[in-house]
């Protein structure tokens, strides 16, 4: 959510003095108002990362959308998307979408959940568009390549693991994050907030306090809550991936920063 001008607060943006220290990229790429795809920001951080590895750079990815972690990585494909399809699709029945899905590949069901209606409604998408179904999308070399988690380019993985007291440091970074002004960077962006946009965690509670449908404390709450949750899909999303070493937490920076360096070092000279 970093792409996204105007959304600092609740996305913990570096400020401006680290950018200047460090070099930053990917950052405030779109407004708001915008929807940034997932293969968008694959091919605008392909870009970047060439162009630094080309200069002789290391590139260090940072943050917590595993899907676009992956994009980056591995040899994800993304297939085409068309909105006034999507509105066609999003006013049809679940039920209408699945019988559609099965009628063109009858082994849908084998390698996707049919009771997810936002994934069948893409796979409809994308079969009416390109004609590929469900089963013929996972098979080839690229599909193999990222079940078995073999990258498109080399890197190394580390994850800090995240302890036993998250939920009382998800709650104070979130009370520190409203200190610093984020209702009112909510308030602000709400009218121009695109669709992507206005599902960022955080911002989606605030909004609700911000058109009145809730109050602060429960908004705050509710803010909590989706980020608990969100950080529970992660270390899931994460775990199942062979090639991140773990480290343990520690409440001291400097020491994460000293574990993750000796894994790093432990990982690349290997």
């Amino acid at each position: 959510m970093q792409v996204y001008r105007g959304m600092d607060i609740g996305t913990a943006k570096p400020n401006a003095a680290s950018r200047r220290r460090y070099g930053y990229h990917l950052i405030d790429l779109v407004e708001p108002s915008q929807d940034l795809s997932v293969a968008e920001y694959q091919a605008r951080g392909a870009r970047v990362i060439d162009e630094l590895a080309d200069a002789g750079e290391h590139v260090i990815l940072a943050g917590g959308s595993g899907l676009h972690l992956r994009a980056l990585i591995d040899p994800l494909e993304f297939p085409p998307t068309d909105g006034e399809l999507r509105s066609v699709l999003e006013a049809a029945t679940p039920q209408s979408l699945v019988e559609e899905l099965i009628s063109a590949d009858s082994g849908a069901g084998d390698v996707m959940d049919l009771a997810n209606p936002r994934r069948v409604l893409r796979a409809v998408e994308v079969l009416r568009l390109t004609g590929k179904t469900p089963s013929s999308r996972v098979v080839g070399p690229q599909a193999t390549a990222v079940r078995r988690y073999v990258p498109s380019r080399p890197f190394v993985g580390i994850g800090v693991d995240p302890g036993g007291e998250l939920a009382e440091r998800v709650t104070e970074r979130f009370d520190s994050m409203l200190a610093s002004g984020l209702l009112a960077e909510v308030a602000a962006l709400t009218p121009v907030m695109g669709r992507t946009a206005r599902q960022a965690v955080g911002y989606k509670e605030l909004i609700s306090v911000v058109t009145g449908e809730a109050s602060l404390e429960e908004g705050s709450t509710e803010a909590i809550r989706a980020t608990m949750a969100l950080a529970k899909r992660q270390r899931t999303f994460f775990g199942r991936d062979p090639r991140i070493s773990w480290i343990p937490w520690h409440h001291d920076p400097n020491e994460r920063l000293a574990a993750a360096w000796s894994q790093l070092e432990g990982l690349w000279t290997s």
